[in-house]
């Protein structure tokens, strides 16, 4: 019974450790946000009819970092932007205006 607890235990320990290796292995995978410079014009433009325009800016302006694109015009165009487009909030709403 000790032995297979002491099994257990290892087989466990293994995993575990190789979970471990595995999720840290390649940070530099993830992809560089687009450059603010590019973002502030962008998202600029997308807001300039906003009705709460602060609010616009800020969620843009994360879509932007992300997806590296904001779709043209101040409203709709989201195709041009599949990333943009499909972001969603916590309440499965669309996240980017």
């Amino acid at each position: 019974m000790k032995s297979i607890i002491a099994a257990l235990l290892f087989a466990s320990l293994v995993l575990s450790s190789s979970f471990i290796q595995l999720s840290f292995a390649s940070p530099a995978a993830a992809p560089s946000p687009a450059p603010p410079s590019y973002c502030d014009g962008k998202c600029g433009e997308r807001c300039a009819k906003a009705g709460m325009k602060d609010r616009c800016l800020k969620y843009c302006g994360i879509c932007c970092q992300e997806c590296k694109c904001v779709p043209s015009g101040t409203y709709g165009n989201k195709s041009e932007c599949p990333c943009y487009r499909d972001k969603k909030n916590s309440k499965h709403q669309p996240k980017c205006p």
